[in-house]
C-alpha cells in the first residue's frame, strides 16, 4: 500500500507515522507513506495557502490551485483508489472503515486546515470525506495520522500475530473483553478461573459474553449497529 499526505505542516505528521508498528511496517516494505507539503505547489511567490473566504466571514479558507497541482501531479505518476479529506463533516471513522480501506494499493489523504477547502476541491477530487469525532482541531495532521495508524495495524503482516489485530474492540462492533497476564493471584486480587482452566471452547465463552456485557454497559449502540446489519 502507497499513502501519500498532503499537509502544511509535515513535521507534525511525521512523527508520529515513523515509530513502533508504523516503523516496522515501512520497513518491511508493506506500506509506503510519503508526505508532501502543500506550501511547495502554492502559485505565489510568498508560498500562501490560504486567503479569504468570498462573501466574507471569519476564518480563512485553502486555496484551489495549490490542492489541485499536488493532487494532479501524483495522479499523473499513478491511479488512486481514494482521494480522503479529514473534515470535521465526513463520516465517522470507524473500524469496519479501517477495514476497507486497508485493502486498497493507493490513497492520498489531504489534511484539512484553516475554515475548511475551497469547495471545488471537495466536488471534484475528493472520494471520501472522514472524521475522527464530533470535535475540531487546529488541523488535519492528527486526524490522518490515526487514520494511517487503524488502516496499516491492521495489513497482512504487519503485526506478527494477526489474530491480536482480529480481536480488537470494534472488530465485531463489540468492544474487547477483559485481559489478564501474570500473575494470576496479585494480593488476592485473583485472575478468573475459567482463563486458567485450559479449556479453550469455555475461555472462548467467557470472552464473547464479557465482550456483550461491557458492550452493553459502556457502548449500547454498537450493538444497535449490530442489529441494523443483520
Amino acid at each position: 500500500m502507497r499513502i501519500d499526505i498532503i499537509t502544511v505542516l509535515p513535521e507534525l505528521i511525521q512523527s508520529p507515522l515513523s515509530h513502533s508498528i508504523l516503523k516496522r511496517a515501512q520497513e518491511k516494505g508493506l506500506v509506503e507513506i510519503y508526505f508532501h507539503n502543500l506550501r511547495d505547489f502554492a502559485t505565489d511567490k510568498y508560498k500562501s495557502v490560504d486567503d479569504y473566504s468570498f462573501g466574507g466571514g471569519a476564518g480563512m479558507v485553502m486555496k484551489v490551485e495549490p490542492v489541485f497541482r499536488v493532487i494532479e501531479s501524483l495522479k499523473s505518476e499513478r491511479n488512486y483508489d481514494e482521494i480522503i479529506y479529514t473534515s470535521p463533516d465526513g463520516i465517522p471513522f470507524s473500524q469496519r472503515l479501517a477495514n476497507e480501506l486497508s485493502s486498497i494499493t493507493n490513497m492520498i489523504i489531504l489534511c484539512g486546515h484553516y475554515k475548511g477547502v475551497d469547495q471545488r476541491i471537495r466536488d471534484h477530487l475528493i472520494t471520501r470525506e472522514i472524521s475522527i469525532g464530533d470535535y475540531v482541531l487546529s488541523g488535519g495532521e492528527l486526524a490522518a495520522a490515526v487514520i494511517t495508524d487503524a488502516i496499516v495495524r491492521i495489513i497482512p503482516g504487519v503485526i506478527s500475530d494477526e489474530t491480536s489485530a482480529l480481536t480488537d474492540s470494534f472488530q465485531d462492533n463489540l468492544l474487547a473483553p477483559p485481559v489478564y497476564t501474570r500473575p494470576a493471584d496479585y494480593e488476592s486480587l485473583k485472575v478468573p478461573d475459567v482463563l486458567l482452566s485450559g479449556n479453550a471452547k469455555e475461555i472462548e465463552k467467557w470472552r464473547f459474553e464479557k465482550s456483550l456485557e461491557r458492550t452493553r454497559k459502556l457502548r449500547p449502540g454498537l450493538l444497535e449497529k449490530n442489529e441494523d446489519a443483520e
